[in-house]
This record gives C-alpha cells, sequence and structure tokens, in this order.
C-alpha cells in the first residue's frame, strides 16, 4: 500500500490510489497529488508520505494528565502516531469515531464514562481494537475487559518493554477476528474457526519460538498461497484431516 501510493503520487501510475487506509493523513496526500508539478515529487514530501503511511495511529485515553504524558512520549519514541488525547470514556469514544485510529489506549478508571465501557462502544462499531490499562490484575476486572471486546490488557506500573507487546497483540488479535469474519459466515462457525486456529497457533508458537501474532500471520500466508481457507490450514497445523470438524 505504501509503495503503491508513492508511485502513485510521483507519476508512474496516472490515477489517484485509494487512500482510505492513510486515516488523517489522506488529505494531506491528495493535495499533494493534485498540485500538479511537472518538476517530480519534494524528497521531504516523500519521506513524510512514507512514514506517516507505516505509523500505527494511537489515541489515548487517561485521566492523568502525567501519566498520559508518559504513556505518549514512550509510544512516540517506538515510532507510533499519537493522534488524539483524552481524559475521560466519553470523549475518547468520540475520538475514535472521528479519527478512525489503528488502536485505542484506555485507561479502566475514568470520569464520565469508565476504560471498559468505552472499550464496549468502541469495539462493538467496529473502530478500533483497544488495549485496556489497569492498576489491577483481578480476573473479574480482566473478565469484564475481555467481555467488552479488549484485545489485551496491560497492569500499572509498566515499561516500554510491556507496552509494545500488548499493542501488536492488540492489534493483530483484532485483524485476526475481522480476517475470520470475512471468511467465516455465522457466528457458530467462526467461534468453532477462532478455537481451531487458537490451537493451531499455539502448536506453532511451541514448535518455532514464535509469537502470537507471528503464528497467525503464516496461518494467513499459508492460506492465500495454498488457496486453503484458514480453517482448513489450521486443521492440517493440528493434524485434522480438513473438512473433518466442519458440518
Amino acid at each position: 500500500m505504501v509503495f503503491e501510493t508513492i508511485s502513485s503520487a510521483v507519476g508512474i501510475s496516472g490515477h489517484i490510489p485509494d487512500l482510505s487506509g492513510l486515516g488523517a493523513y489522506s488529505e494531506f496526500t491528495r493535495k499533494w497529488i493534485s498540485r500538479g508539478d511537472r518538476r517530480g515529487p519534494n524528497l521531504a514530501d516523500v519521506c513524510t508520505l512514507l512514514l506517516v503511511s507505516t505509523q500505527r495511529r494511537v489515541v489515548i485515553a487517561e485521566d492523568e494528565a502525567l501519566i498520559r504524558l508518559d504513556l505518549k512520549e514512550m509510544l512516540e519514541e517506538d515510532g507510533y502516531a499519537v493522534v488524539g488525547e483524552a481524559g475521560d470514556g466519553e470523549a475518547a469514544v468520540k475520538l475514535a469515531l472521528e479519527l478512525k485510529p489503528d488502536l485505542v489506549i484506555l485507561d479502566v478508571k475514568m470520569p464520565v464514562l469508565d476504560g471498559i465501557s468505552a472499550a464496549e462502544q468502541i469495539v462493538s462499531r467496529r473502530i478500533a481494537p483497544c488495549l485496556i490499562l489497569t492498576a489491577f490484575s483481578q480476573r473479574d476486572l480482566v473478565e469484564r475487559a475481555r467481555d467488552a471486546g479488549a484485545m489485551a490488557y496491560l497492569v500499572k506500573p509498566f515499561t516500554k518493554s510491556d507496552l509494545v507487546p500488548a499493542i501488536e497483540m492488540a492489534v493483530s488479535r483484532h485483524e485476526e477476528i475481522a480476517a475470520l469474519e470475512r471468511e467465516v459466515g455465522t457466528l457458530s462457525e467462526r467461534l468453532e474457526t477462532r478455537k481451531l486456529v487458537e490451537r493451531a497457533k499455539g502448536l506453532l508458537m511451541a514448535e518455532h519460538g514464535w509469537s502470537e501474532p507471528q503464528a497467525f500471520r503464516w496461518i494467513q500466508k499459508a492460506s492465500m498461497d495454498r488457496r486453503l481457507s484458514m480453517r482448513q490450514v489450521a486443521q492440517i497445523v493440528v493434524g485434522e484431516a480438513p473438512g473433518a470438524s466442519e458440518g
């Protein structure tokens, strides 16, 4: 997507590409393409486009300003783009609707609307995956977050080495669910397929030392390369004959 966009912008292709995936940066790109500069692209513009196209765009919601500032610094140091900040859950939902980020990070305890309730609204509208921050690792809290659709949670205090894997886990799980929804029709079939994919991921992680996102990407790639469904690939990994558990 990044290189297709840039090649179109510099005149290799005559049409304006689909820029919907660039979110808040698409207007910048459209203006640059439409300016009709026959001298060719400005190198700084190309570098800027490449950077903003590859950064994950994040909204953070935390009612304590100092913690929010620390979180923003951690994210930006690791190459994430913080596109919105909120001090309560209701404002976070509004920002998510407006900005369509790649991820929303929410503290559990916030005024107006708590983080779990905000996550439930964001996830139910298919806006973005949510990562929940909490000072407690209580089982009931974790279950509430999971039931609300949160893709991962992180217990405070945390370091950058804790934050980045949690973010990538949340995004990967969100992409996995979206991919399964596209592939599988009914809810019951999706649940069965997801269970099977989870088993396959576990085996791949144990055998190859992969992370969960790496294991899922392997299943996706194998599915495309072999022209099989992800369910069929997962069945092969776990030792089932494809189609054996269907029907």
